[in-house]
């Protein structure tokens, strides 16, 4: 791919990508998938979640939602591939790929051809992968530089969206904790000291996080108001 090609599609990302919270960045990376690479029909997001949970999340049309959720009832397929094990996997020709026999008869029937799959991103407690969807054989036999190009601006965006979700979940954390802490200066006349150091003993004595007994604490009281 000539330089002047490459310019056009960063800018053309630069454009799509724009900065917002996680959903929102996970929806624009599909649909400029969609827009911006060549040969993609379709696009989704699959998210590996702890306990090797997967989820399917921003797909750009209703059919992926079967044809995800088939590949991981097979464990078989690019997208459960990638999420789980391999960083890029390409299969222009699905229906006599070795790997997916079984996936490739229900993507075949749904006219999709040729599949793609790239890991986005590796979290501490989740992995995300960009799931491309072609109904033309022989398509991503060689995403090349247009694909790794996508691939770093989309990580990028998924970055930047996860840190603005940890400062938010940071800030409402350090809310909830202060409204637990206040009700129980109130409760029990202590001071705020106290009250934080007995939200922390209740949490370490029945192994919860702090933001939960905080939140439990304010969801009893508030129902107790209401009697």
């Amino acid at each position: 791919m000539n330089d002047d090609r490459l310019t056009d599609v960063a800018q053309r990302l630069s454009r799509n990508l724009t900065p917002g919270d996680l959903d929102h960045t996970l929806s624009r990376i599909t649909a400029a998938a969609v827009e911006v690479l060549p040969e993609v029909d379709y696009a989704s997001m699959t998210i590996l979640h702890a306990g090797d949970r997967l989820e399917t999340v921003a797909p750009t049309h209703e059919l992926l939602w079967g044809l995800d959720a088939t590949q991981y009832e097979l464990q078989e397929g690019p997208c459960y591939q990638a999420a789980t094990d391999t960083v890029h996997i390409a299969s222009p020709d699905l229906a006599n790929d070795d790997r997916f026999r079984r996936y490739a008869v229900a993507a075949v029937a749904a006219g999709v051809q040729a599949q793609a799959a790239i890991r986005l991103y590796d979290g501490p407690k989740s992995r995300g992968a960009l799931n491309l969807y072609s109904r033309d054989l022989g398509s991503f036999s060689d995403l090349g530089a247009i694909g790794e190009l996508f691939r770093h601006q989309a990580a990028m965006a998924i970055d930047y969206a996860r840190e603005i979700h940890n400062l938010r979940e940071a800030v409402r954390t350090r809310g909830t904790i202060g409204t637990a802490v206040g009700i129980v200066m109130e409760r029990y006349h202590l001071t705020d000291e106290r009250a934080f150091a007995f939200l922390t003993r209740v949490s370490q004595d029945g192994n919860i996080k702090l933001r939960e007994v905080a939140e439990r604490l304010i969801s009893t009281t508030s129902e107790a108001e209401l009697k």
